[in-house]
């Protein structure tokens, strides 16, 4: 079943929206938050713990599937979701980023790139066809497209060059993709840097494909929080309202609430369970380290109004305790935390936009998470 994407209320002083979003018959209501299940699994928890939270769309990893398990197991488990016992929607994206994170071992090629694994070093290629082949084995709801992400503080030419690629593998992809779409979508990619004329000139030529939603990529990879406000304050006005907008790999509260408030419904980051496994988790009132001594003694939950089961049943001394020594079982306990607060906080924000009072949502938690 294609995508079906519709708004459904709109802050009136900014370009915040709530929507639903159904995919594969999944309901899934905007602005959301995906947690990342980069090789099949979200670190630390079961597909039983996801399903408990009641997140609906979480994401998978094609570079890292592709190489490990592999694309033949993909296929004879019918797909990510019933390899790992998830019933709902999955978005993976391309790969592309992370074999361009592998430095120098990837080189461009006209139809796509070259690249040795992390693993063994065994050599590998990419191409825009090639990876929808991978994300259709994986069987995921939402495909991205190959595309090349060039790094923070790359010169106008590059940013030329990345463009000029991207949008030809984007072209490539959509085509192939067209010829046999089934129930899997195909989003766009949108690159440019922070060069607010390439970042539109990205924007226009692919929102021109046929393509099902729209992401924004290479933001929040190193460049100053100005520099990611600026670009989204530059393209929030371009921005099709008929389909919905991706910001990949965003995941900090104050970013969400600035990509919400310029318009964009989808978020993922690795931000929420790395930093739970590091000890530090989300509360009502900021941030706190598990690992400070001054909660050593402490028999109160993390956060006094949090209703999660870690809350309602764990102390602060116990999670020290628990992360200082190193058990397995602080990275469950934590994980499961943040991804609560996360579904909270993302719920809270839609019925803010709802109520029209988005505003104050944005200034309270902005306050309480500045950098």
């Amino acid at each position: 079943m294609p995508l079906s994407f519709s708004q459904i209320s709109k802050d009136p002083n900014s370009f915040a929206r709530t929507g639903l979003l159904t995919l594969g018959g999944v309901e899934v209501e905007t602005p959301i938050f995906m947690p990342v299940g980069t090789r099949g699994s979200v670190k630390a928890l079961s597909s039983e713990d996801i399903l408990e939270l009641g997140y609906k769309l979480i994401l998978g990893n094609t570079y890292h599937l592709y190489l490990r398990p592999g694309k033949e197991v993909m296929e004879i488990f019918g797909g990510l979701k019933k390899f790992m016992a998830y019933p709902h929607a999955l978005l993976t994206d391309s790969g592309g980023f992370q074999v361009f994170s592998l430095s120098g071992l990837f080189k461009f090629e006209e139809d796509g790139v070259r690249f040795q694994s992390h693993i063994d070093g065994s050599h590998h290629k990419f191409t825009p066809e090639s990876v929808i082949d991978m994300q259709r084995a994986i069987g995921s709801d939402i495909m991205m497209v190959l595309d090349d992400c060039a790094p923070y503080g790359s010169s106008t030419e590059r940013l030329k060059e990345s463009l000029e690629r991207t949008h030809r593998w984007a072209k490539a992809s959509v085509d192939y993709w067209q010829k046999t779409p089934g129930d899997q979508n195909l989003f766009c990619i949108v690159q440019g840097g922070v060069n607010e004329a390439l970042r539109l000139e990205s924007l226009q030529t692919l929102q021109n494909m046929n393509f099902p939603g729209i992401a924004l990529g290479g933001l929040s990879v190193g460049e100053p929080r100005e520099e990611y406000v600026r670009i989204l304050e530059c393209l929030s006005p371009h921005l099709d309202p008929l389909r919905p907008r991706y910001l990949m790999g965003v995941g900090t509260v104050v970013d969400i609430l600035d990509g919400v408030k310029n318009g964009i419904d989808m978020f993922d980051c690795v931000l929420p369970t790395r930093n739970a496994r590091n000890g530090q988790v989300f509360t009502s009132n900021g941030k706190i380290n598990l690992r400070n001594e001054s909660h050593r003694l402490s028999t109160e939950p993390i956060d006094p109004l949090c209703q999660c089961k870690v809350c309602k049943t764990y102390s602060l001394g116990y999670l020290r305790h628990l992360h200082k020594v190193k058990e397995i079982l602080a990275f469950t306990l934590s994980t499961y935390h943040n991804l609560y607060f996360m579904k909270q906080f993302m719920d809270n924000l839609r019925k803010s936009i709802e109520k029209g009072e988005f505003q104050t949502y944005y200034s309270h938690w902005k306050k309480l998470y500045a950098p």
